[in-house]
């Protein structure tokens, strides 16, 4: 076994905001839009989103207690999300935008479908799309969670994913085939 001589880790002062932000980004996520349909619908970027079970078919998103987005899931009985492609930077800083317009018109800026089972906006071009009835929901501190059972999915099984990583969006580069990685 060798020693390593690399820098020790930095202790992260779980009480201060900004560094456990920086810490909880060495963890590399997809990036989503997560939408409800209805009268007024909504979208919000998020990358706190994962798989559950298999069995029922379950997924979850995690919302902030003072999202407008949070008070329409709270009141929704279905929702959808969107993994966004690589290239899509631009729908995910324009669905984290707070100025962004409420109601259907902030889906004016984007390339969207309507979803087949749910009436929840799907972000065109994404790498998947999940359309949820809402299973359940849990409080999470300054946040909840929302569980969804799937009701409908699609993929583009070629697109490479979004990722966000250390406060920056990034796209995967696909490893060379045929050749040395």
């Amino acid at each position: 076994m060798t020693v390593l001589t690399a820098a020790p880790p930095q202790g992260v002062a779980i009480g201060d905001p900004s560094r456990l932000r920086r810490a909880f980004g060495a963890f590399a996520t997809g990036v989503t839009v997560v939408t409800v349909g209805g009268a007024s619908p909504r979208g919000m970027t998020a990358n706190s989103f994962t798989s559950v079970s298999l069995d029922p078919p379950l997924i979850l998103v995690s919302v902030g207690k003072e999202a407008v987005m949070h008070r329409r899931l709270a009141e929704a009985a279905t929702f959808s999300v969107s993994v966004l492609g690589a290239g899509q930077e631009d729908v995910a800083r324009h669905f984290a935008d707070r100025s962004r317009p409420m109601g259907a018109s902030q889906f004016d800026a984007v390339d969207w479908l309507p979803g087949a089972t749910t009436d929840a906006p799907l972000i065109a071009g994404a790498a998947a799309h999940f359309e949820c009835a809402k299973w359940s929901a849990y409080d999470a501190g300054d946040h909840t969670l929302y569980l969804g059972e799937l009701l409908a999915a699609d993929e583009l099984p070629d697109r490479e994913p979004l990722v966000f990583h250390r406060g920056s969006f990034r796209d995967l580069v696909p490893p060379q085939r045929g050749g040395a990685r």
